[in-house]
């Protein structure tokens, strides 16, 4: 082979290797390249050891209901991910109804502007985004009710990642984030004018004591909604299946443990909240979340791809490799969940803290 051709065929395995990796690699939106993967503020060195501590969690059942222990494990959890999320799912870490004619991500646009029209806020407004992640739904709400909103993630990386995207959207005037457990959030009684989470509050070990401290933020009369992940009343806990996926899901997802669809109401009167409205957006005539899952299979295989290389080369973190197979297993799990129908990710509760609590 003479020297134009080994050269050409050198440009040509470089531009390939350049276009599978910077340019195909993101999924939905390019918030974050493949060779900028890190483990979030742990560091590099450390990743793998705590992905290690992250499965050691679940050897320890008992501790999932200690509420002092849960903070750390999802705080851990999020440092190992957030990187691989934004990076293969985009800025808004949830899921939303499949609508026909609209893209993923008109999909996941509406289903947060719908979160924020349901609490009826105006401009001007403040309101509370609780366990904003990176703040996709946070940008998204903020520009389209123009109310000031402010985020809390228990983890600080997110923290970071969120007010640079605020900043390049152009919308910090409007969107705040601070860093804080939303079991103790650092905020007065009365401070909100409506709240919100969108497929946060299952991270709670005990979902009365974050909509407890949710109340109490909001101003009376205030409104919140929720969308919550549950178990249908199709879950069968005597069914090994069934409970194989939820497991699946639970230690795939840092979830203390998914609650039943009938709890969620429950719980809300329980802390003082009066229901306004429940329903669970996943059912028909809404089309299957689980879809962009099923859609996105090539998509994970290439990432898998992508992520063992970087990490062979020293690129990407030690371990980035387990956590990246560790949230494809959990994206099959989550698909028989959904094709099963034992499991939502969007039971839709309307919440309002009654007028009466103002003396």
């Amino acid at each position: 082979m003479d020297s134009l051709s080994l050269f050409c065929t050198g440009a040509l395995l470089a531009g390939g290797l350049y276009w599978f990796v910077c340019i195909l690699g993101p999924a939905e939106r390019k918030g974050k390249r493949a060779t900028d993967l890190s483990g979030g503020s742990i560091s590099a060195e450390k990743v793998q050891d705590s992905y290690k501590q992250y499965w050691s969690f679940f050897r320890r059942p008992k501790e999932i209901e200690t509420a002092e222990k849960v903070p750390d494990f999802v705080d851990t959890f999020y440092n190992l991910v957030t990187d691989i999320y934004e990076w293969g799912w985009g800025q808004s870490f949830h899921f939303s109804p499949s609508l026909p004619g609209k893209s993923h991500r008109d999909a996941t646009r509406l289903h947060e502007e719908m979160a924020v029209d349901l609490i009826e806020v105006k401009s001007g407004d403040k309101i509370l985004d609780v366990g904003c992640g990176v703040g996709g739904p946070m940008r998204a709400i903020a520009s389209h009710s123009r109310a000031n909103v402010v985020g809390i993630t228990i983890n600080e990386y997110q923290v970071k990642r969120a007010k640079i995207h605020n900043k390049k959207a152009g919308l910090d005037s409007l969107c705040d984030v601070v860093c804080g457990n939303f079991l103790e959030m650092p905020f007065p009684d009365n401070t909100f004018d409506g709240a919100y989470s969108i497929e946060a509050t299952c991270h709670a070990p005990k979902l009365e004591e974050v909509y407890a401290e949710i109340f109490r933020v909001l101003k009376p009369g205030a409104l919140y909604v929720s969308y919550e992940w549950v178990t249908t009343e199709k879950f069968i806990s005597e069914n090994s299946e069934h409970v194989e996926i939820i497991q699946g899901i639970e230690r795939g997802d840092a979830l203390p443990g998914l609650r039943s669809y009938a709890d969620i109401a429950e719980t809300a009167k329980k802390v003082g909240f009066e229901v306004v409205k429940e329903r669970d957006l996943a059912q028909p005539p809404a089309e299957p979340w689980w879809s962009r899952l099923k859609m996105g299979r090539l998509a994970y295989w290439r990432n898998h791809v992508v992520v063992t290389v970087l990490s062979a080369l020293g690129i990407a973190p030690k371990g980035t490799v387990d956590v990246h197979e560790m949230l494809f297993k959990t994206a099959d799990y989550l698909t028989r969940g959904g094709d099963t129908g034992i499991f939502s990710p969007m039971h839709m509760i309307l919440c309002r803290k009654p007028k009466e609590q103002e003396k």
